[in-house]
């Protein structure tokens, strides 16, 4: 009985180093998305001409993004293959690659789906209005969940779908603090079925592109991650390249190479970074978390923009940024304590049934002793009867 209990404090020990672990990885993880992020809309400005246009082909930002994040997928693959144990496989010899590339042809179509998504973002553009299509984004919050559930059979209680309810409101709301009256709905009475798919294709597409992406890594788990990565970034950029073929065969006389480096800054070169960056941690959210963590995040991403956008440029912040924010992190706490009640709740159901074998094995083993006992004595019932 005591040597039970000893062997199982090491065991809490160890589960909950690796909880904490998990936690610091999940906050570090938001922490840096949020960076980045926020970041993201002050270089797009900064990247503006004097005309308050862009002087460079967005399409040209996408594959440069792409390539920046296979250079960066290859230096961290070589740093980890410089710090593998004796006895470990090499991540970069021809046969590591070969068959982590067969395992993980699913991560081209995330790849994919984020290619054209790309696209999709300056299409709605020519539709919408900035703030309704960010509006119009949230409706991704409810997609990426009933992806979730009908491709990864995921499970989420009722309070957890009122938490990602009460997400888009505070989004909502936030958003609406920016936006004009000019900029809502109600002054575009007339929207065409091409927007009308736009809006459809840019609510499915990238809310797609996450959860494949998600089931892709974790399905290959054992895979390095940064090999899952150069993959990924890979298709992407060979996507990417088809997209800047057609541009360059519909365009009149512009040279390939001037369609790729065209207009490009220090500040263009710093948001290729920036978005590079931002892809990786996002690769780390689908691995070692999930997508509604990283949608979470993005969304205290918007709210740290707002507040530097106020602290930088002097933007007002309204009652109905301080009411959104409040909801999110509402819906936030909700979501995640429930998860972790479900969690924990999971981890003691397996306790008991595994206390309860560890009993029933117990019973069996004393009561095999006990006949084994009963056996061996001698029957002294029969000395006292006469013979």
């Amino acid at each position: 009985m005591g040597g039970g209990g000893q062997n199982k404090q090491p065991a809490y020990a160890y589960e909950n180093i690796s909880m904490f672990r998990e936690n610091a990885l999940k906050i570090l993880l938001v922490c840096g998305d949020c960076c980045l992020i926020g970041l993201q809309p002050i270089l797009v400005h900064m990247s503006k001409d004097e005309r308050g246009k862009f002087s460079y082909s967005p399409i040209s930002v996408n594959f440069l993004t792409e390539v920046a994040k296979c250079v960066f997928a290859i230096l961290l693959l070589i740093h980890q293959d410089s710090k593998r144990r004796f006895g470990e496989k090499a991540l970069l010899s021809w046969r590591s690659v070969k068959l982590a590339a067969s395992t993980n042809l699913l991560l081209m179509v995330p790849a994919l789906l984020y290619a054209i998504n790309n696209y999709l973002k300056f299409a709605m553009q020519l539709h919408f209005k900035p703030a309704t299509v960010k509006m119009l984004g949230n409706l991704k919050v409810l997609t990426i969940a009933l992806l979730l559930k009908v491709i990864m059979e995921r499970r989420f209680s009722t309070i957890q779908w009122e938490a990602l309810v009460l997400l888009i409101l505070g989004i909502t709301v936030n958003q609406l603090a920016c936006a004009s009256h000019a900029d809502t709905l109600t002054e575009q009475p007339s929207i065409s079925v091409t927007a009308w798919i736009y809006t459809l294709m840019s609510v499915t597409i990238p809310s797609a592109a996450s959860v494949y992406n998600e089931m892709a890594l974790k399905r290959n788990f054992e895979t390095s991650v940064h090999l899952q990565n150069f993959f990924t970034y890979f298709y992407g950029a060979i996507f990417n390249m088809f997209g800047l073929l057609m541009v360059w065969m519909l365009s009149e006389g512009e040279s390939g190479l001037k369609l790729i480096t065209g207009g490009h800054n220090t500040v263009t070169m710093l948001l290729v970074v920036n978005n590079a960056a931002q892809g990786i941690v996002s690769s780390f959210f689908f691995k070692f978390a999930d997508t509604i963590l990283k949608k979470y995040s993005s969304t205290v991403a918007t709210i740290f923009t707002g507040l530097m956008s106020a602290a930088l440029f002097g933007h007002e912040l309204t009652v109905n940024f301080g009411i959104g924010v409040t909801i999110v992190f509402i819906s936030m706490h909700l979501f995640f304590s429930e998860q972790q009640k479900s969690g924990k709740g999971k981890k003691n159901a397996a306790g008991l049934e595994e206390g309860s074998r560890q009993e029933s094995v117990s019973d069996l083993t004393a009561a095999a002793l006990h006949e084994r006992d009963h056996s061996a004595r001698p029957d002294t019932q029969q000395y006292i009867l006469p013979r």
